[in-house]
């Protein structure tokens, strides 16, 4: 029987609540345990027997990260008996689901919501986290980020950081043919000068990064998607296959020659890398899911001729060619302007003409094509921010200036929209307050949201991994929602 990954409560069994009652064979042999896919583990039980609901039901993830903080009242939670100073300055429309009402930006979106649930309950209480890169770092690795300064900045990325979820999802359940495992587009998360925290595996090491697609460009440049290559993934000219095949053919002679050599580098994992690199550059297939031009022009303007709607059909190509997670960034540097959701000032202007035609078409889009497709029964899209805007315009919550219209950061209440791998269809799970600023009911905290998607791809939620000082952290300190999926 293949051994499994110990849980947080089978650590605390064996050896108290640290490390000290664990031998070094001990340790050593848990740490050797940390990388046998999670199709080792069992599953959860639910009922009599029964697996819990959406267990593994997800080959893919999408995730569609919305960096800025978008506005719940003025996309997806709207209220209209409130006081003028809460109210959306957008009108309220019916969706495709009685009840499931959005704003008049996302006139698209509400054409699909009987393929999705909104999650009107996300809340970071009873801890806000009020700045941008505090808040993604929490919401992409479950962990709460050190050193953060009033001001909300932190320290960049480093070796030491959490893995972002999707790192996790790639070393825990690796790919089983030449495509690449992890892809971010179409750039970094951004706050200010500090980019790229969160947005990689940390101390899992490089080489569960992801692939990041970042094409050459400003933020709103919105044909640089059309830019992007796949040049590292193809032959140079001067080489053939047969050429590279003898060139492995000759690694394997020189290393069976240095047993000393290849005992010394044998944790390095160098051959397995290697192979797989090398597999990619003769996959045709990893190449393909690049080229855009292979979709037909009606598909392309469905989705949007700018970088995030793009982004969101590049992403289904990647899973349906076999990639593991995606995860597309909104294409905006966090704290900025335009079509940045960070609306302190001109939000009417900005969210009408900037964010949401970009959003609207792009994501539902999205979920309608993988859904149409086939390919959303095993593919779970989540589209989160890092929190949500403040109920009442003018408010300072986070030291910043805003002017009457526009809404500061919020983490006590925002949306989350979750579609695919056995989520209910046409669902609301909990509920905000009278004005949007707390959960009524269902809350849902961002570690359980992280959680619940690790649950969908068939991995524990409290699987241990070791961290730079080789002790052992669980993925995530919170509980899978199983009542977003369908017993």
């Amino acid at each position: 029987m293949e051994p499994h990954l110990p849980t947080r409560r089978e650590l605390l069994r064996i050896g108290g609540s640290s490390l000290l009652g664990l031998s070094l064979a001990q340790l050593l042999r848990l740490r050797a345990t940390a990388a046998v896919p999670a199709s080792a583990l069992g599953a959860p039980g639910y009922g009599s027997g029964r697996l819990a609901p959406g267990w593994g039901k997800a080959k893919s993830v999408i995730l569609v990260f919305l960096q800025g903080g978008p506005s719940h009242l003025d996309l997806w939670d709207p209220k209209d008996d409130v006081p003028d100073d809460v109210r959306s300055v957008f009108r309220t429309i019916p969706s495709k689901v009685p009840g499931m009402d959005l704003t008049e930006l996302m006139p698209r979106l509400a054409q699909v919501t009987d393929r999705l649930t909104l999650i009107r309950s996300m809340s970071y209480t009873p801890v806000g986290l009020f700045n941008h890169t505090a808040a993604h770092y929490q919401m992409l690795t479950g962990y709460t980020a050190d050193k953060v300064s009033p001001s909300g900045q932190l320290e960049p990325p480093s070796p030491k950081d959490f893995p972002n979820l999707g790192c996790n999802i790639v070393k825990l359940r690796p790919l089983e043919q030449a495509m690449l495992p992890f892809v971010m587009m179409p750039r970094p998360l951004q706050e200010s000068n500090v980019i790229g925290k969160a947005g990689n595996a940390g101390f899992l090491g490089r080489a569960f990064d992801p692939y990041t697609l970042y094409p050459s460009g400003d933020d709103l440049d919105m044909a640089k998607m059309d830019r992007i290559k796949a040049d590292d993934l193809a032959l140079r000219p001067e080489l053939t296959v047969d050429r590279l095949r003898r060139r492995a053919r000759l690694r394997d002679l020189v290393n069976g020659a240095m047993p000393e050599m290849d005992a010394a580098v044998k944790d390095f994992e160098l051959d397995s890398y290697t192979d797989q690199a090398l597999d990619l550059v003769l996959s045709g297939k990893a190449r393909a899911a690049f080229d855009l031009e292979q979709e037909s022009a009606a598909t392309r303007d469905r989705y949007g001729r700018n970088t995030f709607g793009q982004s969101c059909l590049l992403a289904r190509r990647f899973v349906e060619a076999g990639t593991r997670f995606v995860q597309v960034n909104w294409p905006k540097v966090a704290n900025s302007d335009r079509h940045s959701f960070d609306c302190h000032v001109g939000l009417p202007k900005r969210m009408k003409e900037d964010a949401a035609p970009l959003l609207d078409p792009g994501l539902a889009t999205l979920i309608e094509d993988l859904d149409d497709r086939g390919l959303l029964d095993e593919t779970l899209v989540v589209a989160v921010g890092e929190f949500g805007r403040s109920p009442r315009k003018g408010l300072s919550t986070s030291g910043n200036d805003n002017d009457a219209e526009g809404r500061d950061h919020w983490p006590y209440c925002f949306t989350a929209v979750v579609a695919g791998a056995g989520v209910k269809r046409g669902h609301l799970h909990g509920e905000s307050d009278a004005t949007a600023s707390a959960p009524l009911r269902d809350p849902v905290h961002p570690t359980d949201l992280l959680a619940t998607i690790y649950h969908a791809v068939g991995i524990k939620a409290d699987t241990m991994v070791f961290n730079h000082l080789n002790q052992p952290r669980e993925l995530v300190k919170g509980e899978p929602v199983l009542e977003l999926f369908q017993g």
